[in-house]
């Protein structure tokens, strides 16, 4: 509720209107909402701008990160460990669609635990696969060749990598996308119900060092539009779980 009003209010003020998408990342999001980037120069690092204030986490179970969701940027854990959230930036989901063993896999024990096979001579085959694909910079077959890693990782150390995982999500991240790994650090407030066609042709523009686009990508300018509960779900099916008027 904080952020969807902090949203109105912005845009009621024109505060994003002239703004760019100054942060692109191809299969992962699309950022925007940085006052800074509407008087800037070519090349300009951006993405510290704001109001001036943040805004608490308001984490919904209800609400992930699907492809087309709608979230508040913030600072990173180190420099912001209550996730408070930018009083501006956002961004809009990308992503990707993810297997439902993927969404089960224990990520972080499973990297922790292929650096230690790669280290051990009897593994030394698969560390010279590692090698070449890092060296073609082949990351979608590098990543596919850590999945496949997992069960001899876990016969090898004797070892489980499986995670909970909400059930509800796993149909979702599967067939529709998203990016998994921001639930429940970022807050969603919002999702794009038309033109989803726009963001990803945005998340597919070249980019410079910072992620910015090389030529920029501008809202013109927001408009508001009220539409009550029962018309919104009527109108695009979208299940408003949770979510107050």
């Amino acid at each position: 509720p904080q952020h969807k009003e902090n949203f109105i209010k912005l845009a009621e003020d024109g505060f994003f209107d002239g703004v760019l998408f100054h942060r692109v990342i191809k299969d992962f999001m699309v950022q925007t909402g940085d006052p800074d980037s509407k008087d800037t120069k070519e090349g300009q690092r951006l993405g510290n701008g704001g109001p001036g204030y943040t805004i608490p986490p308001e984490f919904n179970p209800n609400l992930y990160h699907v492809k087309g969701a709608i979230a508040a940027a913030r600072q990173g854990d180190q420099q912001n460990p209550k996730k408070e959230s930018s009083g501006s930036q956002f961004y809009i989901v990308v992503g990707k669609k993810w297997s439902k063993d993927e969404l089960v896999t224990d990520h972080q024990k499973l990297n922790m635990y292929i650096r230690q096979l790669l280290q051990e001579e009897e593994f030394s085959g698969i560390r010279n696969e590692f090698i070449a694909l890092q060296n073609e910079g082949n990351m979608e077959a590098l990543q596919k060749k850590v999945m496949s890693l997992k069960d001899t990782i876990e016969q090898h150390y004797n070892v489980s990598l499986e995670k909970d995982f909400p059930a509800d999500r796993l149909e979702t991240y599967a067939t529709i996308g998203g990016t998994p790994h921001l639930d429940d650090a970022y807050t969603v407030f919002g999702k794009v119900v038309e033109g989803l066609e726009v963001v990803e042709e945005i998340s597919q523009v070249e980019t410079a060092n910072g992620d910015r686009p090389m030529e920029d990508v501008v809202i013109e300018k927001v408009k508001l539009k009220k539409m009550s509960r029962n018309k919104i779900e009527d109108k695009y099916g979208y299940n408003l779980l949770g979510v107050e008027d």
